[in-house]
This record gives C-alpha cells, sequence and structure tokens, in this order.
C-alpha cells in the first residue's frame, strides 16, 4: 500500500532521509515499500540497500510532477522498468518541457494516475491505475459505474510521519516558491494525512474496496528490483575485449618502461609485471587505457596534464604517461592504488588547465557516447546558517534582524518567530537543497546510464547524474575525476610565449632534468618561487625555508606537512626538528622507527597512516583503506569506523604494546581527520613545481606574463606586475596600438592587456584589435575616433588610463577633444589609407595644470593598482628606508620599516584572541613577513590594503627571519590633486563618472 513515499530527495518536499523512511516503515510492520521522489531517482540505491538490512522488499519509481501538479507515479516492475522510466525523465528534462497528460506505455514499468485523472474517462493499459488515497475515497461515488474502476487501487502517500515533520514540510515548501508562509496556498503542499500508518490500520480504511486492496497487491507482486551491488558497472572494455585491451596495456607500459627508466628496466620489471597482473584481476585494464586516451587526445592538442592522486602510486601509470610521478623515486607502494581488500574503487585525478577542462569533458561525450557518459553529483544541503537564514524570510524578519540572529542569538529578542526558526533550522541541516556538480568527476559505464539513474542537464550543457560519488562507488562505478587549475594554465602560456617569442619549444615533462637543475635548485633554495603552483604562498615559502629545501624529495615532504592536519598536530615543528638533527631522534617504539625511517619517524602522509595501521597494528589492508577514507572525510559510515577504532586498540594490546604507545599513535592518526594527503598527491604537486619553477628560472618574464594572463595563484595581479618588475621588466599600461586583449610581453617590455582595465567592454577591446589587424595602427586621436565607434565614457577610460600617450597629446587636451568628437556626432567611416588623411583639429586651450600623481590615481581607479612604486604616494617622507636585507644581522633588535602589505592571515590564537600575519614588500621592493600577537593586533589593527610603519623585534624559527611587530601604523597618502583643485572637480566635463 505504501506505494508513493517520498524522502527528502523530494528537494524541499519531503521531511525524511532514506533510512527514517525505511526504519518507520519496518515499525509499521511494512513487508514492501516504494521510493517514489519527485522528478528524481536520487534515493534508489540507498533505499535498496536500507530495505535489504531489514527485511523489507524495495520498490523504486519516481513521482511526475511540473511544478505542483502531480502527473502519474511510475514503479519499476524490474531493472528494465527503472532504464524506461529513466530514459522518459531525462527527456523531459533535457527539453524543459512539462510532463505530458499522459505517461508512455512501458512494458517494465507500472503507472498509477491520482484519482483526478476519472474525469478524463481514460483508456488504460495493462500496466496502468488508478490511485486512490484513504481520504480520497468519499469521492468515488460519481465513479462507481466508471469503467476504469476495475483499474483502480488502494495508494497511500508518505511525506513526515508527525505534526513537527508536517510543519516542516510546510516550511521548505514556503522556501521552495519564495513565499512567506502564510501565503502558502494549500496547492503547494502535501495533504495532512501523508503519515505512516500500521497495515492493519491503513487495510481497515479500505475494507470497503476489496478489489483497490487486490490490485495493490498485485502491483506489489509485479515489482521486484533486483541489483548487483558487487558487479562493476564501467566500461568493461576499451577495445574490443578484454583480451586486446590486456595486450594494449602492456605494449604501451612496456613501451614507457624503456623511454622512462631506460637503463633500469630490467630492475623493475617485476614490478611493472605485479602491477599488470593485479590490474588484469581486478578487471581495470579498460579504466587504465581510457585515462590515457584522454590524456593521448589533450597530448595531441599541445594540452597539458598532471596526473595525481592514488594513481601515481603506479608504475604502470608512470610508464603510459599518465603521471609524470615516478613511483620507484618515491618509494609509492602500488597497494595504495588498487588492492583485492580496497573497500572503494580507485580512480585517477587528472588536472587541465581551467580554459581546456571543457573540451576534454566534451571529447569524452563523443568519444563514449552520451547515454554513457555524465558528470557526477553532488548535493548542495542546507547548513545551520543557510537554514536559519531560510526561514527567517519564511517568516517575514527584515535582512537586518536575520544577520542579527546569525551573528548574536544571545542578544536577540527571543519573540515566537525567533523561537520558531531555532526549533525547526536544526531539523533543516544536511538536508539537500539541490543537485549540483562535482568538482570533477565522470562516469563511463558499459550499459546506458538510464539502467541507473536519470540524466539531468546543467548550464554547461554536460548533463549529471542525480547521486553522488558515495552512491556511484556502492553500485559499482570508479570515477575519472578530470580537474582544472590555473597553474597549468600559467605553463601552458608560458611554454607558448616562449615558442613565440624566442623559437624555442619546451618539453616541460622532462621533470628527471629539471630535479638535476642547478639553476633551479639555487631558484628553490632561494625562495623565488611567486607565481609557481602550489609552492608561492607566504606559508610554504616560510616552511620550504625552514628546511632549507633545495631538492624534489624535501619539496613533496613539505607539499604534505604544510597541511592543516599535520601542522595542528605538532608533527609539522617535530618533522623540521629531525629534518636538521637526524641522529637525535627519540622514537615512539622501534617498530615506528622501521616504518618512518624516510620521514624521521613521524607520519605525514596517508601512506604512513596505512603503513602503520597494516604493519604495526597488524590490521588488514581492507581496514586501513577504512581508516584513510574516514581521516579524509571519504567514508560515511561512522558504525564501520568505530569498528576499526576498537579493532586498532584490541590488536595493539594483543601485540603487546603499551596503552601509552597505542594511544599516542592513535592520537598521531587522528590528527589527520580530514587533512590526509597522498604521498603521490604531494608529489605530483611537486612535479607540477618543479615545472612552473624551471620556467620561472630559464623564461621569468614569459612565465610572469603567463601567471597573469590566468587570473590564479595566490596573489593579486598588482603584486605579480611588481614581480615582473623585480625580474627586469619594463611595466607599460595599455597603448592603443600595442596592447592586445591579454597581457603581452616584447624583448623585456610588458604591455597590459585590455582585459586588465576596469569598466572598459569586452567589445570595444575587442573592435580595438581586429580595426588595427585590418587596416594598421592608428595614427593619432583623431583617427582612431574614426575609425573604432565607442561611446563616450569608453573613450574617457582609454584617455585616463593613458593609451594615447603615444600621440604627445596631454590627457586633458584629449579631454576636451573627446567631448568635442562626441558632440560632433562622429561616426566610424570604412578606413582607407590616403595620401593626405584626415584632417586633425587642433583645440586651442589655456595652459593646463598637471601632475604626475593624477595618472598614479587613475591608474588604481580603473586597475585596482599603481604601476609605479606605491611608496611613491606616501604623503609622510621615507628618509634612510630601512629594508629587510639582511635580517639575520638584526636579530633580538629592536627595527623599524616601512612596508606595503601583499597579503594577511588572521588565526585564533590558543587564548581565543586574534593574531595576524602580514606579508609585505619594502621600499627596495623585497619581501619580508611580520607575526602580530593578538595584544599588539588589538592596540595596532589591520587597516586594509596600503603602506605601513612597522616596528617591532627580529625574530628567528628554524633559521627563518620575521618581524615580531609591537607597533602598526597605516600611512597617510598624497591626496589626488584633482580632488582639491581644477580640472576635473570644478569642470563638469571632466566628472570620472560623467
Amino acid at each position: 500500500m505504501y506505494l508513493n513515499c517520498h524522502s527528502y530527495f523530494s528537494l524541499k518536499f519531503g521531511t525524511l532521509n532514506i533510512k527514517e523512511l525505511v526504519s518507520r516503515a519496518k515499525e509499521m510492520g511494512c513487508q514492501s515499500l516504494a521510493l517514489t521522489d519527485i522528478n528524481t531517482c536520487s534515493g534508489i540505491f540507498d533505499f535498496v540497500k536500507a530495505c535489504q538490512q531489514v527485511g523489507i522488499k524495495a520498490i523504486v519509481g519516481v513521482e511526475f510532477r511540473n511544478s505542483d501538479d502531480l502527473k502519474y507515479i511510475m514503479l519499476a516492475k524490474n531493472e528494465t522498468g527503472l532504464y524506461e522510466i529513466n530514459r522518459f525523465l531525462s527527456a523531459y528534462l533535457e527539453s524543459g518541457k512539462p510532463f505530458p497528460q499522459k505517461a508512455p506505455a512501458c512494458a517494465n514499468a507500472i503507472t498509477i494516475y491520482p484519482i483526478e485523472c476519472f474525469e478524463s474517462n481514460p483508456v488504460l493499459g495493462a500496466n496502468e491505475y488508478i490511485g486512490v488515497r484513504f481520504w480520497e475515497l468519499n469521492k468515488l461515488f460519481k465513479y462507481h459505474k466508471h469503467k476504469a474502476i476495475q483499474k483502480t487501487l488502494a495508494l497511500h502517500s508518505v511525506t513526515f510521519h508527525d505534526k513537527i515533520s508536517f510543519n516542516l514540510h510546510r516550511l521548505l515548501r514556503a522556501i521552495d516558491k519564495n513565499l512567506l508562509l502564510s501565503k502558502l496556498p494549500k496547492s503547494a503542499e502535501a495533504h495532512n494525512e501523508e503519515l505512516f500508518y500500521a497495515i492493519p490500520s491503513l487495510i481497515e480504511k479500505f475494507n470497503a474496496h476489496q478489489l483497490f486492496l487486490q490490485n495493490t497487491a498485485f502491483v506489489i507482486n509485479s515489482c521486484e528490483f533486483k541489483f548487483n551491488f558487487n558487479l562493476s558497472k564501467n566500461k568493461k572494455a576499451f577495445t574490443n575485449n578484454k583480451e586486446t585491451d590486456t595486450a594494449l596495456l602492456r605494449k604501451l607500459t612496456l613501451d614507457g618502461m624503456h623511454k622512462r627508466y631506460e637503463n633500469l628496466a630490467n630492475s623493475i620489471s617485476d614490478r611493472i609485471e605485479k602491477e599488470l597482473r593485479i590490474i588484469e584481476e581486478q578487471d581495470f585494464s579498460a579504466y587504465f587505457l581510457i585515462t590515457w586516451d584522454i590524456i593521448n587526445y589533450a597530448r595531441n592538442l599541445g594540452y597539458f596534464h598532471v596526473g595525481r592522486g592514488s594513481g601515481a602510486n603506479s608504475t604502470v601509470a608512470y610508464c603510459m604517461g599518465i603521471t609524470d610521478v615516478d613511483p620507484i623515486e618515491l618509494d609509492l607502494y602500488f597497494e595504495r592504488f588498487i588492492n583485492p581488500d580496497r573497500t572503494s574503487p580507485p580512480d585517477f585525478d587528472i588536472d587541465f588547465s581551467w580554459d581546456e577542462r571543457d573540451e576534454i569533458i566534451e571529447y569524452i561525450f563523443k568519444r563514449y557516447g552520451k547515454e554513457h557518459v555524465c558528470l557526477l553529483a553532488t548535493y548542495n544541503t542546507f547548513q545551520k546558517n543557510s537554514a536559519i537564514r531560510e526561514l527567517g524570510k519564511v517568516f517575514g524578519l527584515p535582512k537586518q534582524e536575520i544577520d542579527n540572529l546569525l551573528r548574536y542569538p544571545e542578544k536577540t529578542h527571543n519573540n515566537e518567530y525567533i523561537r520558531y526558526i531555532l526549533r525547526y533550522a536544526p531539523l533543516m541541516e544536511d538536508m539537500p537543497h539541490n543537485l549540483s556538480i562535482h568538482a570533477g568527476g565522470i562516469l563511463i559505464s558499459e550499459s546506458p546510464l538510464f539502467q541507473y539513474t536519470a540524466l539531468q542537464p546543467m548550464p554547461k550543457g554536460f548533463p549529471i547524474c542525480q547521486w553522488d560519488m558515495y552512491v556511484a562507488e556502492d553500485i559499482g562505478f570508479a570515477k575519472f575525476d578530470i580537474l582544472s587549475q590555473r597553474g597549468l594554465g600559467h605553463i601552458k602560456t608560458a611554454v607558448d610565449l616562449v615558442r613565440e617569442n624566442r623559437g624555442i619549444n619546451i618539453d616541460i615533462h622532462q621533470v628527471q632534468q629539471f630535479k638535476t637543475d642547478e639553476r633551479i635548485r639555487q631558484q628553490l633554495q632561494s625562495n623565488e618561487t611567486m607565481g609557481c603552483f602550489y609552492i608561492e604562498s607566504p606559508a610554504m615559502r616560510q616552511l620550504m625555508w625552514k628546511l632549507k629545501c633545495d631538492n624534489y624529495l624535501t619539496l613533496v615532504a613539505a607539499s604534505s606537512i604544510i597541511r592543516p592536519g599535520v601542522a595542528s598536530s605538532g608533527m609539522m615543528k617535530t618533522y623540521i626538528e629531525r629534518h636538521h638533527n637526524p641522529h637525535n631522534i627519540v622514537h615512539l617504539h622501534p617498530k615506528m622507527a622501521e616504518l618512518l625511517s624516510d620521514t624521521y619517524g613521524v607520519m605525514i602522509y596517508q601512506e604512513d597512516v596505512i603503513k602503520v595501521a597494516h604493519e604495526f597494528a597488524k590490521m588488514t589492508l581492507g581496514e586501513a583503506d577504512i581508516l584513510r577514507r574516514a581521516m579524509s572525510g571519504k567514508y560515511r559510515s561512522r558504525i564501520e569506523f568505530q569498528k576499526i577504532i576498537d579493532k586498532w586498540f584490541a590488536n595493539c594490546k594483543a601485540l603487546g604494546y603499551s596503552d601509552e604507545v597505542a594511544q599516542e599513535v592513535w592520537r598521531q592518526i587522528e590528527s589527520f581527520a580530514g587533512y590526509s594527503f597522498s604521498k603521490a598527491h604531494s608529489a605530483s604537486y611537486a612535479v607540477e613545481s618543479y615545472q612552473s619553477l624551471y620556467l620561472k628560472t630559464y623564461y621569468p618574464l614569459e612565465f610572469i606574463t603567463a601567471v597573469i594572463n590566468n587570473f590564479g595563484g595566490f596573489y593579486r595581479t598588482e603584486f605579480y606586475i611588481h614581480e615582473a618588475r623585480r625580474s627586469g621588466a619594463i611595466i607599460e599600461v595599455q597603448d592603443i596600438n600595442e596592447s592586445e586583449y591579454f597581457t603581452k610581453i616584447q624583448d623585456t617590455t610588458i604591455w597590459l592587456g585590455w582585459i586588465h582595465l576596469k569598466s572598459l567592454e569586452i567589445k570595444t577591446a575587442e573592435r580595438i584589435v581586429k580595426e588595427r589587424q585590418l587596416n594598421g595602427k592608428f595614427l593619432s586621436f583623431s583617427n582612431f575616433a574614426h575609425r573604432v565607434q565607442l561611446g563616450l565614457e569608453q573613450l574617457i577610460i582609454l584617455v585616463r588610463i593613458g593609451a594615447f600617450r603615444s600621440f604627445g597629446t596631454p590627457k586633458k587636451e584629449l579631454l576636451w577633444e573627446s567631448y568635442l568628437l562626441m558632440r560632433n556626432n562622429i561616426k566610424p567611416s570604412s578606413y582607407k589609407e590616403s595620401l593626405f588623411g584626415y584632417v586633425e583639429t587642433r583645440l586651442q586651450l589655456p595652459p593646463l595644470s598637471y601632475d604626475p600623481l593624477e595618472d598614479v590615481y587613475d591608474e588604481i581607479e580603473l586597475l585596482d593598482f599603481p604601476i609605479s612604486s606605491p611608496f611613491n604616494l606616501s604623503a609622510e617622507e621615507i628618509s634612510n628606508p630601512v629594508t629587510s636585507d639582511n635580517l639575520y644581522e638584526k636579530l633580538g633588535k629592536a627595527i623599524s620599516i616601512y612596508g606595503y602589505l601583499i597579503t594577511w592571515k588572521s588565526i585564533r590564537a590558543k587564548n581565543g584572541k586574534i593574531m595576524g600575519f602580514g606579508y609585505f614588500y619594502d621600499i627596495s621592493g623585497k619581501f619580508f613577513d611580520t607575526v602580530h600577537f593578538p595584544e599588539s593586533l588589538e592596540k595596532h589593527p589591520l587597516r586594509g590594503s596600503g603602506i605601513y610603519y612597522l616596528s617591532g623585534k627580529v625574530v628567528e624559527d628554524f633559521s627563518f627571519y620575521s618581524i615580531d611587530v609591537s607597533l602598526m601604523r597605516k600611512v597617510e597618502l598624497k591626496p589626488d590633486p584633482r580632488s582639491v583643485s581644477e580640472p576635473y572637480e570644478d569642470n563638469p566635463s571632466f566628472m570620472i563618472n560623467d
């Protein structure tokens, strides 16, 4: 009878999670239960598993609605029925059309229409029925002679379980409709009887309609959804069959082995054979080959990639070119990636440049078929603050009152609405709000995806499935993570610039050579890493300095211990100390010394934790994998995790370890929770860092131009321009005859691109570049105005940034001329080069004042930063300036210095107060770090970006020198000359916002 149940995957409608739904059905004596969420199949597989665990027969289906209008419920008689339902649902989700009045005739699905269907005198097929709920029985008197009465069944719907959850349902409906609760129409709500009733009670309600009960029983008996969770759902073969897959994988691996290892091939052949055997046994050959195919496609287009994640533990992946991480060099064991005991399917994480990823995804859809490829979904859920905000709107609270409730809950007036909000907001936490796109997950299936899910369109055009990565793993999918990042964009653009400007083709994958390059070693050792992927932030540069990092293996370690879990547990400090004094290490236990010799007895990688769990506590690799996943937040069962904790301490006791040792090792493991990092991940990051370092070392200006053009990195564009200047570049603002849409480099001159100019429309930039390409350089301001059609506002932006400076006319004269040209309604004509050209109009103007500061303030307004040194703006004289050179000579001494703020980080100290870490550059352009303890920061708070006068004491930590600031004062700037004198303020013609 429970043929129409909603979970909270009926978004902003249902109130019960899957476990609650099934457990309450069990309490009511249900032997069968149907999940029919609205226009989605998100909960189906969790539902089937939950029903199996309590002995309930699971029936799956979908309720089809156009907004609040229920059209029909479709139930799958078997797996093919789910395919038919999902295919129909997907077609209408993709088209955006409303669902039709009549459901498609499906041989393997049953359709149940609402009671209103009697009115249309339907002709019902063999698998079609009309469902009547017990509160609708009194409407049947006028249909008792209707021919469809014989195809009517007893139907009960469930949406909530008590008065509280009914109220929650109404609140969710108001949120969904964006209405005040008092304005919510009844038609938008479920009936208040959509509750659980004991089976005998429900049967009693239909006692006078035995035919309906018989039809219901017939439908229940007709539906049997059997699903094998253990079988792989991935595409089974890349070639024609598994045998040719195995042969191709072997060939690609052995060919790559001779290239990657040359003379070492014989010594690693055993490892290669072992990996190939396990890959074949685990039926993973096609997965490797599809990954190789994706990368091969990208490589043929000249795109770069980074293969990372646990897949980098595979020598086969390294030989095939999927990754550039050498597992032999780093002693990475393959079992971290694939082993028979692993509880979740492994996957490759493949990074592409941010501007190339969509093309790669499009290739995957075309290559493997749109019915076999989809993006993974993720659920955006209500959290505490978002629930409070949404409920505040429903009750009509003004925004200020909602803000105050979030910021100062203890001070908020406790009225009736606030009490409702605080009561119901916790009930909404972790409820799905909407489906979104997983960061990079892609599924490629053997069978059409409609066997498992409907496909839901997304704005970019690539459809998603209707469940998340956890369900994908449960039902047998191994995902492909196709990710994007700006760092690869830096590398690709830099390589292109070097080829265009210098005629040099760079093989950026020669990482082994980069690791032994002396100039790169010096670049790394000197911490000159701004713009380099992952190693440019102040915290990372500090850590590398403390480690005296000058090689690849140390950089791999640094990439992991920078993570919050390692740092907060105290293991970062321990690692640094032991790195400098390896002979004075006192290990917690001899076994720990044996297992963690390469990391000085400190766990810094996920692999270390697995190694310790497996070798130290004698847990199985499967149990160690559960532990790893729990640490990284990818495991859902707290019960299973508790079993692992119990197993840890039981095993340690049986092995004779003291309680103190077992507890301390567990504490170190536990501190990784949520932050653990794979060694292969760290190695992949280090590889990309070396590629960036190579470009920065040998082609610094092309590299920094590439960073600027990819708009990514730890810092703002202003500071990459500063870095370019430090590297010897001449920086030029936009010029009408030189600038392109993106920033370009000519010899040592960097011309800023139009894209950096605030308020300049894209079409304006495109017109300028296109006209110059078609008809040559602009000859004068008037020549430009005749050839390019622009509005006055756009023209003034160009004038104020100095784009016409090469013509020699002062900006203020050009502003007057702009108004004159626009007043005369000049239209661009078809430009033809002539003997005489255009007749230039010269204005007779009185002398106009000019101060170079005007240009600086124009740059700040239009670019967000000045091109010249910001210290030129200081209102106070900086005489005999102190720089950050040789801070080590001033250790323990007081120092006063002027600094321009680059970035700032605040943290909460152990006493709960806020302290800060500053990163500045001095008047000579060199960088320095500051520490601001709570007492100092309370007296001298940060006041935004700008120049600061700083006083404090030079301190040192592992040979890293910084300033412990006791006084910080923001420096006043010289005012814009136009704010106190003519012409802009006094003459309306020159108002900036005219």
